[in-house]
């Protein structure tokens, strides 16, 4: 049986997605509970680190058939694409902690998990076109 390109990718971007998962988590608990920021903070900044770490390992390992021509100029599309995401995240954490009451850690989860399908879509479709 043969994957589909587009199905292969989005399996390669859940490998990608859970690294960079584990490195915005990383940081937004390092951030949140060690340093005692702010839970919106903490996700910014996690979120600028594990930006970077998703466009490294992305390109490694999901894109890495995509033309090669301005690194500089994908980087910035990425972290583009990142501000919405970044929006989305705060929004979601904003409203599942000061709303419904839930624990920072878990929205943040429960944020990652509904901003993953943005990052991909941007990716694939806008950023790459593959």
């Amino acid at each position: 049986m043969r994957l589909s390109k587009s199905f292969l990718q989005l399996f390669l971007y859940l490998i990608v997605g859970g690294l960079a998962t584990l490195v915005e988590w990383g940081f937004f608990f390092l951030f949140n509970s060690v340093c005692r920021f702010h839970y919106q903070l903490a996700t910014v900044l996690a979120i600028a680190i594990s930006t970077f770490s998703n466009w490294a390992f992305g390109r490694l390992i999901t894109f890495r058939s995509a033309e090669r021509k301005n690194v500089v100029g994908e980087i910035a599309k990425i972290y583009a694409a990142s501000v919405i995401g970044l929006l989305m995240n705060m929004a979601i954490m904003f409203g599942a902690v000061e709303k419904i009451g839930l624990p920072e850690m878990l929205s943040k989860i429960i944020a990652t998990g509904i901003v993953f399908g943005w990052n991909f879509l941007v990716r694939k479709l806008v950023i790459y076109k593959i």
